[in-house]
């Protein structure tokens, strides 16, 4: 869907700051939180789909793109907080979260922490702190640029006057060269220009202990119940799978070939196609037909015995050299 679709851009006040806010449509809430270097235009690929059935909520995170530069509060559990915040003075008392990147932490510990709140979770393309699971994932050690912007002051310095080419790397990586439409392009530069919009988008990254132990510590007395779907590409792939499957009731995942780590603008079309179903439900009804049948197979291997089904069809269910 191109970047005009229909929305309007409202300033909402949550836990103590103003973020700027672009809603569309009707019906049930969906809420997307983006990551860096983004704003909620990150998700102009598939929002106006989503509006047609959704009331679709997309802000700008704590101190980026339009909202307010807080001094502080970058960490995933202030984040879920504002987001809560925000779907309250929306009176919405339930949504669908979809996080990506640096909206993935807040996404899960709002889910977490308010599982009535949370009707559904989406979340892509990001590592949970310490949760064990993506070994592969951070065998060579985290991305060189966590450290760059982990210290305070530095990165900004170094990049003052230079931000259109160190946003243009990132956009150009995270969609393996493919780029993002000139328009959005534009809009994330403006938006990661100057000295305090990037100690405000730095601050995620120097708040990454303090969120890492705030998963930590919500996993070891809550899971996630309700459906949750995490989808990977390129260069997390099934990390964030791996990380939520011990601590999810009812998970399902998918891994992105031929994408890069900005999957909303890289492939929306096939974010979208795995994003449709599992919002409306009818991804559970597949999985649940997929299960009867894997059920009344393994009825049929018990009562064959030997494979041969009544009537003399042959059934084969093991591959070769896989034992029964």
């Amino acid at each position: 869907m191109p970047a005009t679709t229909a929305h309007q851009l409202r300033r909402i006040a949550t836990n103590g700051v103003q973020l700027n806010v672009a809603i569309a449509g009707d019906g049930p809430a969906v809420l997307l939180l983006h990551g860096f270097p983004h704003t909620w235009r990150l998700w102009s690929g598939i929002m106006g789909r989503l509006a047609e059935r959704y009331r679709v909520i997309a802000p700008d995170l704590r101190g980026l793109g339009a909202s307010a530069r807080a001094d502080e509060g970058y960490d995933a559990g202030t984040l879920a907080a504002d987001a809560e915040g925000l779907l309250d003075a929306l009176g919405e008392t339930s949504a669908a979260v979809v996080g990506i990147d640096a909206g993935t932490a807040p996404a899960v510990l709002l889910a977490l922490r308010r599982p009535g709140l949370v009707r559904r979770l989406v979340v892509m393309e990001a590592l949970l702190g310490r949760l064990p699971g993506a070994e592969h994932a951070v065998a060579g050690g985290a991305p060189w640029w966590f450290g760059f912007h982990a210290v305070p002051g530095l990165a900004e310095t170094v990049l003052a006057g230079n931000e259109a080419p160190y946003i243009d790397w990132f956009l150009d990586s995270g969609t393996l060269g493919r780029g993002v439409p000139d328009d959005i392009r534009a809009a994330f530069v403006h938006a990661y220009t100057g000295g305090e919009a990037l100690r405000c988008a730095f601050s995620y990254y120097r708040a990454l202990p303090t969120s890492a132990q705030q998963i930590q510590d919500a996993v070891a007395t809550a899971r996630l119940t309700m459906p949750t779907m995490a989808v990977g590409s390129h260069p997390v792939g099934t990390g964030l799978e791996r990380q939520l499957r011990p601590i999810a009731d009812d998970l399902v995942g998918h891994h992105l070939q031929d994408c890069g780590h900005i999957i909303p603008l890289d492939r929306p079309e096939a974010l979208f196609a795995h994003l449709a179903p599992f919002l409306s439900g009818r991804s559970d009804e597949v999985t649940k037909s997929r299960s009867r049948e894997v059920t009344e197979a393994v009825r049929r291997i018990k009562v064959g015995g030997s494979g041969v089904r009544p009537g003399g069809e042959s059934s084969r269910t093991a591959g070769p050299g896989c034992a029964r």
